[in-house]
């Protein structure tokens, strides 16, 4: 970085960028003689995290890139040309900088000292007024893009578990179709096998009885691999005895429903030796296609149900005045979301929700935001295995929430802090510090508060909101 002589050119520069033209000439001349003129060459920093700023940086030509490092991560916020201006700002509260600022190619710049700003005031209001909307203007693009990025963040994490949560269903649903398509393929050659079979309608209905309670009893069998195995050795070998080929394909279908020696016992002394082989083949394949069915019927129930996890989620279709809104409706469709999250960690949930819990009025969708941020870092803050509790409950006209981890905690020197936009514990690319400043922000738009408290092995987040009346 080398400074410069300064050129009558500088003026004019100064007058051709937005920022500057309403000055009159007499205060932008009097900025240019109060400042340095300087050339950064490519590669070198403006500036760097930690560095203390105390100048105030107009870019008179060239360019140079903004870089974000955290946690041995770095991050590319954007690239800025002649005309912006960086640094400190009248009014600005900015001490040190937290980003990377490194030309591009040669930079010029002029750098007015900040102990100048009281005597700007006096030199022209105008002057001052332009640089404090360039502050207000540059606060608010950062925060709608950090904004913007915490969101793309959480949609894309969002996104990714919703496939992994739709993947199952569907590929269950697949795998079972195909199957349920070679087990109807195959049924011809034993369908004729039964149609052959010469036994009464009396005994069809016995037989029926035995499958229709064992395909009703299958809900709730519960066998060990133990039972299991016993189970399947004793129905094979007891097809075996009978001249029953492939029993094995048999013996595990049977098994799956519960089916035991003794039903087999009691379905051949009703038909007999005749037609026990087409019997078993029948049972063996209408209980088949009973599992496939089911199966295909739970899959897509899985389905439809995370779709109207993700329609109660984002709260589709829905004004946007406040309304009644049902805090556990919000919190069980928020979890579904979030299910693959406990999984990937082995995560415990505890739900102790009150009974008859009072409305609060609210934006749903908004809400639910809270529960995502608040949710989503309980459960990066504890190890595999850990547990998550969520309480809620009555408190005279309020209705309180409260959601705890069993985590490391936050430090005791950085909880006042944990609200502030843009502080964050995470490694790059994992948040922006963005997530409890929103909570607050929307509880507090919600009339209601926010308390945390938080050592090794327990946090809490409670939260309190008016009942509505």
């Amino acid at each position: 970085m080398k400074t410069l002589p300064k050129t009558p050119e500088l003026l004019s520069t100064l007058q051709s960028f937005d920022t500057f033209q309403d000055i009159s000439p007499e205060a932008l001349q009097w900025m240019i003689d109060q400042s340095d003129y300087k050339l950064y060459e490519a590669g070198e920093k403006l500036f760097y995290p930690g560095q203390s700023v105390d100048r105030m940086q107009v870019i008179l030509q060239g360019r140079y890139v903004v870089r974000w490092e955290q946690k041995g991560e770095t991050r590319e916020l954007g690239v800025w040309e002649a005309g912006y201006i960086t640094g400190v700002l009248p009014f600005s509260r900015m001490k040190e900088a937290r980003a990377i600022g490194q030309a591009l190619e040669p930079t010029y710049t002029l750098e007015l000292h900040k102990e100048h700003f009281v005597e700007m005031v006096n030199v022209s209001y105008e002057l001052t007024q332009a640089l404090v909307a360039v502050m207000s203007d540059r606060v608010r693009d950062f925060t709608t893009m950090q904004f913007q990025n915490e969101k793309l963040m959480a949609l894309g994490k969002l996104s990714a578990g919703l496939a992994h949560e739709l993947n199952n269903p569907a590929s269950a649903m697949v795998r079972n179709a195909e199957e349920l398509y070679k087990k109807v393929h195959a049924s011809p050659e034993k369908f004729k096998s039964v149609i052959t079979m010469r036994i009464t309608p009396e005994q069809t209905d016995q037989v029926n009885s035995i499958l229709f309670s064992r395909i009703e009893q299958a809900k709730n069998l519960d066998l060990s691999l133990l039972e299991r195995e016993e189970r399947m050795d004793d129905i094979a070998d007891w097809l075996e005895d009978h001249g029953i080929e492939n029993g094995e394909d048999i013996a595990e279908t049977f098994v799956d429903f519960g089916v035991t020696e003794g039903d087999l016992d009691t379905i051949h002394d009703i038909v007999g030796d005749g037609p026990i082989g087409p019997i078993m083949w029948w049972l063996e394949s209408t209980l088949s296609l009973e599992n496939l069915v089911s199966e295909i019927q739970e899959a897509s129930n899985r389905i439809s149900k995370l779709v109207k996890s993700i329609k109660d989620y984002s709260h589709m279709d829905r004004g946007v005045a406040m309304e009644a809104v049902d805090i556990h409706e919000g919190l069980r469709s928020t979890l579904t979301m979030l299910k693959h999250k406990f999984k990937s960690k082995n995560i415990q949930l505890v739900k102790n929700l009150a009974p008859e819990l009072p409305n609060v009025k609210g934006f749903a969708g908004e809400l639910n935001q809270v529960w995502t941020n608040l949710i989503v870092n309980a459960i990066d803050a504890m190890a595999p295995g850990g547990e998550l509790s969520v309480h809620t409950y009555p408190d005279r006209e309020y209705v309180r929430v409260d959601i705890t981890d069993n985590g490391s905690g936050i430090p005791e020197d950085i909880q006042t802090r944990i609200f502030e936009p843009f502080f964050t514990t995470k490694a790059m690319g994992e948040g922006t510090g963005m997530g409890l400043d929103i909570v607050r922000k929307i509880v507090n738009r919600h009339k209601g508060e926010i308390d945390v408290e938080s050592r090794p092995g327990k946090t809490t987040f409670s939260l309190c909101f008016p009942g509505d009346k």
